[in-house]
């Protein structure tokens, strides 16, 4: 019973201890000051394992249509490129400003900072298309949910399923919009020809 006690007192003064921590504003919030361990293994395993624990049910369509491939680039190139960068460039000025830093879709996994292993391709497409929908609170990455159908998501996955894979002149083909045309945020067309 006294060791309950003692237990349940440590913990009650854990737990003040960290909440007076924070009330007073100690902890550095800044996007250019690292996390410390702790709080960095934390985040990453709370994402980690809540993205894991939601991607059990989705259903993976084919992604080898070649319209897929050209009209997820082109929205890829207009919404993601600046933070998770294209082919032979390392770094923007989005991509260097952002804590925790964006992984550089446009390399192989394991090869731009990720090191968790995500399983087979059909996993990690599962993965890249929650993560796409949903977006990952306090990182920087929004829900495109919001403003893009799945149709159009999953069009962004089968793009950067090819992504690593390309130049960066195979990258400006599969990228460019025609007629100057772009999406805006509701999936509508903008550009000179409306």
């Amino acid at each position: 019973m006294k060791l309950l006690r003692v237990l349940f007192t440590l913990t009650v003064l854990g737990a003040a201890g960290a909440a007076t921590y924070v009330y007073l504003g100690l902890y550095p919030i800044g996007a250019d000051v690292s996390h410390t361990r702790p709080v960095y293994w934390l985040l990453e395993t709370a994402r980690e394992r809540s993205i894991a624990a939601r991607i059990g049910d989705i259903h993976v369509p084919p992604l080898d249509n070649p319209q897929m491939l050209l009209s997820g680039g082109a929205d890829y190139n207009d919404m993601c490129a600046g933070c998770h960068l294209k082919p032979g460039r390392s770094e923007s000025d989005m991509s260097i400003g952002l804590y925790p830093k964006p992984p550089n879709l446009s390399q192989a996994d394991g090869a731009h900072g990720d090191s968790h292993d995500h399983g087979e391709v059909q996993a990690r497409a599962a993965r890249q298309f929650w993560i796409i929908k949903h977006g990952i609170k306090a990182s920087g990455m929004p829900a495109w949910g919001p403003t893009h159908d799945d149709a159009r998501i999953w069009a962004m996955v089968a793009f950067l399923q090819k992504l690593p894979t390309l130049t960066p002149a195979q990258y400006q083909i599969l990228t460019a919009r025609g007629d100057g045309m772009a999406h805006d945020a509701h999936g509508g067309v903008t550009g000179d020809d409306q």
